[in-house]
C-alpha cells in the first residue's frame, strides 16, 4: 500500500451543540473496548483541549516480532501523509526568514522536471504544480521496496509527464511534497530529521517524532486481517521513497502536540498559518478541512503500507484529536465518527459488530463474477478459506465478513454486499451509493 492520500468525509448535518462539557471517557473506552475484543481495530487515540490531554487510549499490539506486545499511547506509527504538515511548516519558516518566497521557482533546485521553470513554491505547497504523483505509477510498488538515492527519486519524478499545465488546476500529488523535503534540506544544509527537530518537535515539546525509522522499540508494524487473524503488511515501503510527503513517524499525542503549538502560532507565523488554511479546489498549503455536523477540523490524514491516520483541530472550541492505526477491519471514517459523536455528546450506539457463521456449502451460493450497468468494473466473488472474498477489475482482493443473511461488509472500505442467490443477482452499498450487479453465466 503506497502513501496515496484518501481524505476522510465526515457527516455534515446542522446542530449547534458545541463540545460537551464533560468528556464521556467510560464510553469511549466501550467503544475501543469493542474495537479491540472483536478485532475491529488497532491503533491509539488522543484527545486534548486547549492543549489539555483528556484522553488517550491504545488496542492491539505493536508488533510480533519477539512475541504479541501491547500496543501503549507511546507506541509510534508510521503516518504516511499527516507528514505533509511537518514539510509545510519547513517551507513557511524558510519563507518567514526570508531563505524562499512563495513565487521561487523549482527550476532554482530541480531543473529537470518537466515545467520547472514555470512552477513555484505556492503551486506545490497547494498540490497546483501539474508534478505528476509518483505514487500512481505503475512502476512506484516495486521502485519502493528498496531504498533509493535522493537523485534516484527525482529522476524518477523527472521522466513523468505532467498532469496539466501549472496552477491551472489541483490535483493531490505526493512528489511536490517530496521535492520541497529536498528543497528545505538544501536550504537548511541539515538532513531532514535534524530541521524535524531544530524547527517543530522541539518548539511543541514532541519527544515522540521521528522522520524514518525511530531508534528504539516502540515502532509499530502494521497488519491486515485475514482468515481470522491480524497478518504483517510485508515488504514495507523503505522510507527513504516517501521523505517530505509521509515519512514521519510518531505518537498520536505528539500529534495533538504538534497541532495545538501550530494553532497557538508557536510554529509558524499567523500570516503563514493563515494561508496555510486557505483552501482553494479542495486543497490547503499541507492542510485540508474535515467537517463534523457544524464544526470544522483543520488538519491531514494519511495511510501507507496499511498504517492509518488522521488528525484534525477545531478552531471554534479548541479540541484536537488524532487517530493512528496499524490494522482496521472498521473504517477510520467510521471510527472516528464515533469518537467525535461521543466528544461533542451527540447519540451514538456503539456497535456490536456480531457477524454469524456459514458453511462452505452456504459459502458456494455466492461466488462466481458479477458485472453491472452502472459502472464499468467487474467484482469477482470467490472462497478464501471458510470465508469469502472480493476483488473488483485492477484492484486487490478483500476479505467478506457475513453479518447476516445474505449479507456482507469490509468495514475498512465502507463495503456492503447484499446477495439474492435465486436471482443471481448482487447489491454493492458504498459512501451512500447502491449497484445492482448479475452474475455472468459461469
Amino acid at each position: 500500500m503506497n502513501i496515496k492520500n484518501s481524505f476522510v468525509v465526515i457527516a455534515l448535518l446542522t446542530c449547534n451543540n458545541l463540545f460537551a462539557q464533560t468528556l464521556n471517557t467510560q464510553k469511549l473506552d466501550s467503544l475501543f473496548d469493542v474495537l479491540s475484543a472483536k478485532d475491529r481495530a488497532m491503533g491509539s487515540v488522543s484527545i486534548t483541549k486547549n492543549g489539555k490531554l483528556l484522553y488517550s487510549r491504545a488496542i492491539g499490539f505493536a508488533n510480533d516480532e519477539k512475541g504479541l506486545i501491547k500496543s501503549t499511547p507511546g507506541t509510534r506509527y508510521h503516518i504516511g501523509s499527516i507528514t505533509k504538515m511537518f514539510t509545510a511548516c519547513m517551507i513557511f519558516q524558510l519563507i518567514e526568514d526570508r531563505k524562499l518566497t512563495m513565487d521561487t521557482k523549482l527550476s532554482t533546485y530541480f531543473s529537470q522536471v518537466p515545467n520547472a521553470d514555470k512552477i513555484t513554491i505556492a503551486q506545490m505547497l497547494g498540490h497546483r504544480s501539474g508534478i505528476a504523483n509518483m505514487t500512481d505509477d505503475t512502476r512506484y510498488e516495486d521502485f519502493s521496496k528498496t531504498a533509493k538515492t535522493k537523485q534516484q527519486i527525482v529522476d524518477f519524478i523527472s521522466a513523468l509527464q505532467p498532469s496539466f499545465p501549472p496552477d491551472s488546476t489541483a490535483e493531490y500529488s505526493n512528489s511536490n511534497y517530496i521535492l520541497l523535503g529536498y528543497i528545505a534540506e538544501a536550504i537548511y544544509k541539515k538532513p531532514y530529521q535534524q530541521i524535524l527537530k531544530d524547527k517543530i518537535t522541539q518548539k511543541a515539546g514532541m519527544s515522540h517524532t521521528f522522520y524514518g525509522p525511530t531508534p528504539d522499540k516502540q515502532e509499530a508494524f502494521s497488519y491486515t486481517y485475514d482468515n481470522n487473524k491480524w497478518n504483517l503488511v510485508s515488504p514495507p515501503t523503505h522510507l527513504s521513497i516517501p521523505g517530505g510527503a509521509g515519512a514521519i513517524i510518531a505518537t498520536p499525542t505528539d500529534l495533538t502536540r504538534f497541532l495545538d503549538a501550530l494553532f497557538a502560532e508557536k510554529i509558524i507565523s499567523k500570516a503563514s498559518l493563515e494561508q496555510m488554511k486557505t483552501i482553494r479546489d479542495g486543497y490547503g498549503m499541507g492542510m485540508v478541512t474535515f467537517p463534523f455536523h457544524q464544526e470544522k477540523f483543520y488538519g491531514h490524514n494519511g495511510g501507507i503500507d496499511g498504517f492509518t491516520s488522521i488528525a484534525g483541530h477545531n478552531l471554534q472550541d479548541g479540541l484536537t484529536f488524532a487517530y493512528c492505526s496499524n490494522g482496521n477491519r472498521t473504517s477510520m471514517n467510521d471510527i472516528l465518527l464515533g469518537v467525535l459523536n461521543i466528544c461533542y455528546g451527540k447519540p451514538y450506539v456503539i456497535p456490536d459488530f456480531n457477524t454469524i457463521k456459514l458453511t462452505a456449502a452456504e459459502l458456494d451460493q455466492y461466488t462466481g463474477t458479477y458485472a453491472s450497468a452502472q459502472m464499468p468494473l467487474k467484482i469477482t466473488v470467490a472462497k478464501n478459506g471458510d470465508q469469502l472474498q472480493a476483488q473488483a477489475t485492477g484492484q486487490a482482493a478483500f476479505p467478506l465478513t457475513a453479518v447476516a443473511k445474505d449479507k456482507f461488509s469490509f468495514d475498512a472500505a465502507g463495503i456492503n454486499l447484499e446477495f439474492n442467490p435465486a436471482a443471481n443477482e448482487m447489491i454493492l452499498k458504498q459512501g451512500g451509493g447502491s449497484y445492482t450487479f448479475r452474475k455472468e453465466n459461469q
